[in-house]
């Protein structure tokens, strides 16, 4: 019987190096992502988390520059380790993981959060290549309460 180890951060930083061959490029930090998603056309971020707390990052890692090969090179795709995602989905609205955050040259597209099934991630990235950029939904002014009760008075 062969047993497996749970995915750590460690592998998953391994799987990323090896699906860079792939064409999925790597996002250091926060700033390289302005840096690629400027002028890049339609970018794909695979945001993810550590794999133990969200296995689904290591398999999103794994299909989805198979799904994106599909699109013939209609755009690009790029993936953050869990520090740099964390930074990037407080400024796009991202609240799960893993998330693929669509942008169109520098500007929010969309985001599909969580693992979906390769017969829904194909046909969901299509829908947001034809998808207009838009405004992110992070973007605007916190509303925060001055008493820490949180209920309304």
């Amino acid at each position: 019987m062969t047993s497996f180890a749970s995915p750590t951060l460690d592998s998953l930083d391994q799987l990323l190096e090896r699906q860079q061959a792939l064409g999925l490029g790597r996002c250091l930090r926060a700033d390289d992502f302005d840096a690629q998603a400027a002028g890049a056309g339609d970018l794909a971020l695979l945001l993810t988390d550590d794999p133990a707390r969200s296995p689904e990052s290591w398999d999103m890692a794994v299909i989805l520059p198979e799904v994106l090969r599909s699109f013939d090179g209609r755009l690009s795709a790029c993936t953050a380790m869990p520090d740099v995602s964390r930074e990037l989905a407080r400024r796009f609205g991202v609240t799960r993981y893993p998330s693929v955050l669509f942008v169109r040259d520098g500007d929010y597209v969309g985001v599909l959060e969580g693992m979906y099934d390769w017969q829904v991630l194909g046909p969901a990235v299509g829908r947001l290549l034809e998808t207009p950029a838009t405004r992110a939904p992070s973007i605007g002014i916190p509303v925060t309460s001055a008493t820490p009760s949180g209920g309304c008075h």
